[in-house]
């Protein structure tokens, strides 16, 4: 997969340069201080992914992703939590926020792969599902639970309750939100409390401290309003 890097700091263009090159699949081919540097790279070359950043002189890594026709395959690299809604709308792989782990750059990554293989697989005419979910441990047992049938989930001590749209029985699980977490595509869920993670499709309404869906209410952590404010309020 041919990329390009965007990122106005020298520091944190080398440092996503020197991670992806340690992605087999990746092929750097431009890396670039500011949008209109990668504009002739996306000239020059079929450009598959591109790594950016949202806080730029001149013109916002949102506005540049805004502007493509052709869009590549896009994963945001940011320092702030406050765009994530806005990057959801645009159908962006990943949001990452900075400081980036390395396991966690790889796993954007990884599923930058599936999409484009994906697309590929529809290109050539082969009909492939959409791995749009995840395995939890139950009675010895691996649970498959959709990520769009969520509503949400409840942390409660050493066990999770999973409430879904599919089901008026939530699923028990022994594990925690903090394990479950990592798993979660990072633009369809939202952590409002420290013992509630919430999908943002679920959402019907906010007010000043409490998330509603539908006719539950679940309350907003204190720790947690500020992301909540400035990343669902944007939206509903």
């Amino acid at each position: 997969m041919k990329c390009i890097a965007i990122d106005d700091e020298p520091l944190a263009l080398q440092l996503l340069r020197d991670n992806i090159s340690k992605i087999p699949y990746l092929e750097l081919v431009a890396s670039c201080r500011n949008v209109f540097d990668a504009m002739k790279a996306l000239e020059e070359y079929k450009i598959d992914l591109i790594f950016i950043d949202i806080q730029m002189p001149g013109l916002t890594g949102l506005e540049f992703i805004k502007s493509l026709e052709n869009k590549p395959l896009v994963i945001l690299i940011t320092a702030y939590k406050q765009y994530a809604l806005e990057s959801y709308d645009l159908a962006v792989v990943d949001y990452l926020v900075k400081p980036v782990a390395l396991d966690r750059f790889i796993k954007a990554c990884n599923r930058a792969k599936e999409q484009y293989e994906l697309k590929a697989d529809k290109h050539n005419n082969v009909v492939v599902s959409s791995l749009d979910y995840f395995f939890l441990n139950a009675d010895y047992s691996h649970v498959k639970i959709m990520f769009d049938d969520i509503t949400w989930m409840e942390g409660l001590r050493d066990y999770v309750k999973i409430h879904l749209k599919s089901s008026n029985k939530p699923l028990l699980f022994r594990t925690s939100l903090k394990a479950i977490e990592p798993e979660l595509p990072p633009l369809k869920f939202i952590r409002i409390h420290k013992s509630y993670i919430v999908a943002i499709a679920s959402i019907t309404s906010i007010r000043k401290a409490s998330v509603f869906i539908k006719d539950m209410e679940l309350p907003i952590g204190e720790t947690y309003r500020e992301i909540v404010e400035k990343i669902i309020r944007k939206e509903l």
